[in-house]
Order: structure tokens, then C-alpha cells, then sequence
């Protein structure tokens, strides 16, 4: 399956034409950028930094990480059938995926619990201990999944 993925149309433009690879890569730093930047930012303000920023003010911010989530996604794929065969006997790209796979879950989780804890109250000036540790293994999964990402060009 994945030897006949490589040699579709799609995976053929982005393995062989000048900017297939360019471009997508682009895209795929730049929807980093946004869903780890954003989900990131939150989870550290719940863990206890930028007490100045209300926590609250990542829910509609939520919207935006998940659009960076889609260009990440859509961009991955197509990056992933130009080299399907290789990546999925690649060590370090299996738990990339494992890490985003359970980070996007938390991700959710972490938003219902924002606005559950933003109707219970009002300020939002306590978090709660549950929520803090749920944003400290968000926090490490997106690192987990960047690292991994990285290492899948050497390993």
C-alpha cells in the first residue's frame, strides 16, 4: 500500500517537481508555528506564566490553533506520500505522530475545560490542579512531537 501511495500522481509532484517540497514544508512550519505557538502559550498560562493574560483569552485564540492544526495536517499528509515507505519504518516519525495524535485529544480537552471553568467562574483566576497537570503533558507531547520530527531526518 504504501510503495503504491509513493507512486501516485501527488506523492510524484511533491518527491520530483522544483517546489512540490518546498512549498509544503513551508506550509507545514508555518502551521507549527500557529497550532504549537498558540496551544503552547496557553498551556504555560495555565501552568502559571503570564499571570497578566486571562486564560480565557485562548478560547476563541483555540479556533486559530486548530486551523494551524489543518495546514500541519494537510501539508504532513502530502509530505508523507513522497516518502511513505520509509516513514513508516521510521522510528522517531511513528512517535511523532503518536505525539500529536494524543496532543490534539488534550488540546481538546484542555479548550472544554477552559470553558467550563470560565462559566464556573467568572475570572478564571484559579485553575485547577487537574487542568495544570493536563497542560504540562500537552506542553510535552508538542515538544515531543517537534523533537521527533527533527530526529526523523537522521535516524
Amino acid at each position: 500500500m504504501f510503495n503504491w501511495l509513493e507512486t501516485t500522481g501527488v506523492a510524484l509532484w511533491v518527491g520530483e517537481s522544483l517546489w512540490g517540497y518546498p512549498i509544503l514544508l513551508s506550509l507545514h512550519a508555518v502551521g507549527l508555528a500557529i497550532v504549537v505557538g498558540i496551544f503552547a502559550m496557553r498551556d504555560l498560562r495555565l501552568l502559571g506564566l503570564f499571570p497578566g493574560i486571562p486564560p480565557t483569552v485562548f478560547l476563541p485564540l483555540g479556533k486559530l490553533g486548530w486551523s494551524g492544526f489543518v495546514v500541519n495536517a494537510i501539508s504532513g499528509v502530502l509530505l508523507f506520500t513522497s516518502q511513505a515507505v520509509t516513514f513508516v519504518g521510521n522510528t522517531a516519525f511513528l512517535i511523532k505522530i503518536s505525539c500529536i495524535i494524543i496532543a490534539t485529544s488534550v488540546a481538546g480537552i484542555i479548550q472544554s475545560r477552559l470553558r467550563v471553568e470560565a462559566a464556573a467562574n467568572t475570572g478564571l483566576s484559579a485553575i485547577s490542579n487537574s487542568t495544570r497537570v493536563i497542560a504540562a503533558i500537552s506542553l510535552s507531547l508538542w515538544a515531543g512531537a517537534i523533537v521527533a520530527g527533527r530526529l526523523v531526518a537522521y535516524l
